[in-house]
C-alpha cells in the first residue's frame, strides 16, 4: 500500500487526554455552584428525566468478521466546553479530529490496554482499516495503524518506546459495507435548559438499514454557570443517560467527561464484530 503520509500518534492522544482530564477534575473539585434560578433547574431536571425514558441502546442486527467501516461524519477538532446552542453533539463527544478516527483503527488501544483487564471490560480491538471522506478535499481515504519502535531508526529513543502510527492512503474500490454516523438531536427548548441529546447509528450502506442506534442525553445542573472557570458541558457529563461510567469495578473512578472517549467504539463493536485476524 502506497503511503501518503505517516503520522506519529501516541504522545498526542495521551496529551489531549491528560489536558482534558486536568480541566475536568479541576471543574469537578470546584463542584456545581449555587443555582441562581432553582425553579429553572427543576424544570430542566423534569425535562431531562423524561428524555432519559427514551435513552439507551437498541441493537436490531449484528455482523461478524467486519474488516472495515466508513465514518460518515467526523468529529470537530475543538471541544465545546460551554457553547449552549452549538449543535455539535456534546454527549457523543469522543476524541477530537484524527483522534476520533484513530479510536476505530486496530492497534490504537494496544498501548493503553490494562495488563489484567477486569471482567466486563471492552476488548477495543479496532478494525483493520477505517475509511472517511476528508472534508478538505472531498476525497475518501483509508486509515490503517501499526505499532512503531522509533529506536530502530533513532538511538536517542529508549528501546522500550512504542508509538502508534496512523497511516493515511487514498482509498480505491468500493466503500465499506457499514457506516457510522451521529447527530445532535437536541431541540431549542432542551438547549435552553442545558440539555444535549445525541444519536449514534450503525448503518448497512447496501440497504440503508439502521442496524443499531444509541440515544443519549446529558444535562448541566449548573445551568450554564461558568464561575470559577467552570465548563458547563464537561460537568454535564456527570448527569448523563446512559451514564458514561459503563464498566464494572473501575480501578479509578474518573469524572464523566474523562470517561467519554472511545464510547463510540465500544458501542459500534457490539454491533459490528471486528475480524480477529487480518
Amino acid at each position: 500500500m502506497k503511503r501518503v503520509f505517516i503520522q506519529r500518534r501516541w504522545a498526542k492522544p495521551m496529551t489531549r487526554l491528560v489536558a482534558v482530564l486536568f480541566v475536568v477534575i479541576l471543574a469537578y473539585l470546584q463542584g456545581s455552584p449555587a443555582i441562581a434560578n432553582p425553579t429553572g433547574l427543576q424544570v430542566a431536571e423534569t425535562m431531562f428525566a423524561e428524555r432519559c425514558k427514551t435513552a439507551g441502546e437498541k441493537i436490531h442486527r449484528t455482523a461478524e468478521n467486519v474488516e472495515g467501516i466508513l465514518l460518515m461524519k467526523l468529529r470537530p477538532k475543538e471541544i465545546n466546553y460551554g457553547d449552549q446552542f452549538r449543535m455539535d453533539d456534546p454527549y457523543g463527544r469522543d476524541l477530537d479530529g484524527d483522534g476520533y478516527i484513530e479510536t476505530f483503527v486496530r492497534g490504537s488501544y494496544e498501548l493503553m490496554r490494562p495488563r489484567n483487564p477486569r471482567p466486563g471490560w471492552p476488548t477495543r480491538l479496532g478494525y483493520p482499516y477505517v475509511e472517511a471522506v476528508d472534508p478538505k478535499d472531498g476525497k475518501r481515504y483509508r486509515y490503517t495503524g501499526r505499532i512503531d519502535q522509533p529506536w530502530l531508526r533513532d538511538k536517542r529513543y529508549g528501546q522500550w518506546v512504542r508509538e502508534f502510527v496512523l497511516d493515511k492512503t487514498l482509498a480505491s474500490g468500493p466503500t465499506p459495507s457499514y457506516g457510522i454516523t451521529y447527530d445532535d438531536i437536541s431541540t431549542r427548548a432542551e438547549r435552553e435548559h442545558w440539555i444535549a441529546g445525541s444519536s449514534l447509528r450503525v448503518i448497512d450502506l447496501k440497504t440503508n438499514e439502521v442496524m443499531a442506534e444509541r440515544i443519549g442525553y446529558m444535562m448541566d445542573r449548573g445551568q450554564g454557570n461558568t464561575s470559577g472557570g467552570r465548563s458547563p458541558w464537561l460537568l454535564a457529563a456527570e448527569h448523563a443517560c446512559p451514564d458514561f461510567h459503563r464498566f464494572p469495578n473501575p480501578v479509578v473512578v474518573v469524572p464523566g467527561a474523562s470517561a467519554q472517549p472511545r464510547q463510540a467504539q465500544d458501542f459500534v463493536e457490539k454491533v459490528l464484530k471486528p475480524i480477529l485476524e487480518k
